[in-house]
């Protein structure tokens, strides 16, 4: 695969990785006086996007690019990466196993959400700007 593609799919990954966990929470929350904690979930969200997962982005990024043109689609993130990755789904099916999800995992939900979809724009910063370099 192109870098290009590779930049696409890991924002393309980050995007509907957060949008999905934001609607499942959202739904979680359950309607009326739940929903007020939305507002804590995008305040954690945007925290942990600046304070961990920028980070992490712009460390992917960065390892996007110095990879060579026709490397495989999983080179998108490493191994490490892609670990993690595992540890959290696993995590999010425990949480839902252990308890029956409501407002606490819904909240949870849209916290992370909130987080990936707002570091998902350095990935897209750096697609775009690897699309149209001269």
């Amino acid at each position: 695969m192109n870098r290009s593609v590779h930049l696409f799919v890991a924002s393309l990954l980050w995007t509907s990785i957060g949008i999905m966990l934001i609607v499942r929470g959202w739904g979680w929350m359950g309607p009326g006086s739940g929903r007020w904690l939305v507002l804590p979930a995008v305040a954690l969200g945007i925290a942990k996007s600046f304070l961990v997962l920028d980070r992490a982005t712009r460390r992917s990024v960065a390892r996007i690019i110095e990879l060579r043109d026709g490397t495989c689609l999983g080179a998108v993130y490493s191994w490490k990466t892609w670990a993690l990755v595992g540890l959290m789904m696993a995590s999010g099916i425990t949480m839902r196993a252990l308890t029956e999800p409501g407002r606490v995992v819904g909240t949870v939900y849209v916290a992370i959400g909130c987080g990936l979809l707002f570091s998902s724009r350095h990935g897209w910063l750096a697609w775009f700007k690897w699309m149209h370099h001269d």
